[in-house]
């Protein structure tokens, strides 16, 4: 009897706390932090689409300047002030990952596959967490000159533990799979359906369905690759074969014609900032 009355207390408790954490969020700056989220997602991936770009034409490698942290530095390099706004942005950003994915305000749901979303979700949130860490250890001057090191050293940490090597073979299927939604999202224009359309404009709208087909399916084929190292990274033991987005770019360059391949998918990335952007200004935000 008493066990059934803790039971109850603690099951009102939770319910409680849920209750208090949703109401927080339903704040009007829990939504402009979001927005501001995606924007800050925006500038990112147009610096490093940019430094592809730059790369590509040179017909030198990308190296790891072109992915996120060395977009991070670049920006750094340009305004402390702007790269201290896209710190807060992706901060922003992070914080509304894991409100999807641990408050499912999409109705996700708890079967396999709504669990994978959220699970994706709260990958993400972790991973734009430590991009806005890195950003703020910069802007703060505390920041190492050092980039592009983060899925080794995860890789690497996680070996260490009991069947690591196996969880970082199903986090590379993972990374596959989300690539691949993608790549199906930018086929069907699934991701229209984020999208407040009836406040949109004939050329906003069409800009919106333009760019989130590029990006999406160009940010789809570097999380294949990435997904890829991951997983050669587990079956081979070896935690430097875990390369990030900057070594799916150094990937492409590599292969025949890598420039031209290079330069689509690095135009792809910066359609998708400019998609972020949109996101920014018209996407749902679910409470």
């Amino acid at each position: 009897m008493a066990r059934t009355h803790v039971e109850g207390a603690l099951e009102r408790a939770g319910n409680q706390a849920e209750q208090a954490v949703r109401s927080a969020v339903r704040n009007p700056w829990v939504e402009r932090l979001a927005r501001f989220g995606y924007a800050a997602r925006g500038v990112v991936y147009a610096v490093i689409g940019l430094l592809a770009v730059q790369a590509a034409s040179s017909g030198r490698s990308a190296g790891r300047q072109a992915g996120p942290e060395g977009a991070i530095q670049r920006i750094a390099e340009q305004s402390r002030l702007l790269l201290a706004l896209v710190a807060i942005g992706l901060v922003g950003y992070a914080l509304w990952r894991f409100v999807q994915a641990v408050l499912d305000p999409e109705n996700k749901g708890t079967d396999p596959k709504g669990l994978a979303k959220r699970g994706m979700m709260l990958a993400s949130g972790i991973g734009y967490s430590t991009l806005a860490l890195f950003a703020a250890r910069i802007v703060s001057g505390s920041g190492r000159g050092d980039s592009g090191g983060g899925n080794q050293e995860a890789a690497a940490s996680l070996m260490d533990k009991p069947f690591g090597r196996w969880l970082v073979i199903l986090a590379g299927i993972a990374v596959i799979v989300s690539g691949f939604y993608q790549l199906y999202e930018a086929w069907t224009d699934r991701f229209r359906r984020h999208f407040k359309l009836q406040e949109m404009d004939h050329s906003e709208e069409r800009l919106a369905t333009h760019t989130g087909r590029l990006g999406l399916a160009s940010r789809g084929i570097v999380f294949l690759l990435m997904g890829w190292f991951l997983i050669q990274a587990g079956l081979r033991y070896d935690p430097g074969q875990a390369s990030g987005l900057a070594g799916a770019l150094e990937a492409l360059a590599t292969q025949p014609y890598g420039p031209w391949l290079l330069g689509i998918v690095a135009f792809g990335l910066i359609a998708y900032g400019a998609y972020s952007f949109l996101e920014a200004r018209y996407r749902r935000i679910v409470f």
